[in-house]
């Protein structure tokens, strides 16, 4: 079905019975699990990413058994933090959490996992530039990484991750949104069975957007896709979808858009009268000058689209790769 008849293009690819699934840090959906029994709902994470997604709660702490309230713990030692240890006392927990860790992640990783939002700071749950003690001279480095995110990145080292705080930017939010949805599509595509004819047709509307994260990956996919036979399907297949989560860590730049706008524009300028061409360079120029966000020469593009009846462009999901009420292209 396409967005003329009344299903936005990303609809065709997604599938209610799978929806797009989030691990998350579960003291950011309000659960008063933190350390003194509070929580750091975040409205963002409940009230709007949260209309379109499934979550998966974890707080690591509490699962290996720590309580509410409990100590406080830290990371000591090495650059990402080697030993997780209670601030008063040193307890070592760093093998129970690597134990429960592994684990974990592992069930985690059975559910289908789109992407998953972390608590920044966290001696488990931070991504980055946690603090680790014992250096020389008393001060702490900001340098390590979670016990729990090392033991994702091992098990799911194509997993989009992000911190709540990240995502108040922009397009830091745009990129992970993005990423988590495709990933999503991919894993819709694999369980309803893979065949060369539906591999074609997800490459097909997904084009556009490869174009806009990573030239060189759009290049290498359709090289694969062009080489159905030639190798045996299930090598293409792996091949294709690793090297399709790898485009998706790449963010779309201004640069990148303005190129692909300008790629779907070449389907229509024969369609088009010299007042649309005009709109549409004009509408491309500023959003190229940074003084309208990308929605705008996005928008006249879906209604040149639908005015002249494109097919192939109105198939790309650059167009609208995600539900419109999250407002991701808004920014400038």
């Amino acid at each position: 079905m396409s967005e003329a008849a009344g299903e936005p293009v990303w609809r065709k690819w997604h599938d209610d019975g799978q929806p797009v699934r989030l691990g998350v840090s579960a003291c950011l959906l309000g659960a008063e699990v933190r350390f003194d029994g509070g929580h750091k709902r975040d409205r963002y994470l409940t009230d709007v990413l949260g209309v379109n997604v499934t979550w998966l709660p974890v707080c690591p702490e509490l699962e290996i058994g720590l309580g509410i309230p409990r100590p406080t713990i830290q990371l000591r030692g090495g650059e990402r933090g080697d030993r997780l240890v209670l601030r008063e006392g040193g307890e070592d927990l760093t093998d129970a959490m690597r134990a429960y860790a592994d684990a974990r992640t592992a069930e985690l990783d059975a559910l289908g996992l789109d992407g998953y939002v972390l608590k920044k700071d966290s001696p488990s749950c931070g991504m980055a530039r946690v603090r680790v003690h014992g250096a020389p001279g008393g001060m702490p480095q900001r340098t390590g990484v979670g016990h729990f995110v090392q033991a994702l990145e091992r098990r799911m080292p194509l997993l989009p991750l992000e911190e709540e705080g990240r995502l108040n930017d922009p397009p830091l939010r745009e990129r992970f949104i993005e990423a988590i949805f495709s990933r999503n599509r991919w894993r819709v595509l694999v369980s309803r069975g893979l065949s060369r004819k539906s591999l074609v047709a997800f490459h097909e509307a997904h084009k556009m957007l490869l174009l806009a994260h990573d030239e060189s990956i759009y290049r290498r996919l359709g090289r694969l896709v062009g080489g159905l036979g030639q190798q045996p399907d299930e090598e293409i297949y792996a091949s294709y979808g690793q090297l399709f989560a790898e485009a998706f860590q790449r963010r779309a730049t201004i640069a990148r858009h303005v190129n692909v706008l300008e790629h779907l524009f070449g389907y229509l300028k024969k369609r088009v009268s010299s007042v649309e061409k005009r709109e549409i360079a004009s509408a491309i120029a500023e959003y190229r000058a940074g003084r309208v966000p990308l929605i705008v020469p996005i928008s006249l593009l879906r209604f040149l689209v639908a005015s002249h009846d494109v097919e192939y462009v109105r198939g790309q999901l650059y167009l609208e790769p995600h539900p419109r009420e999250l407002m991701l292209r808004n920014h400038v």
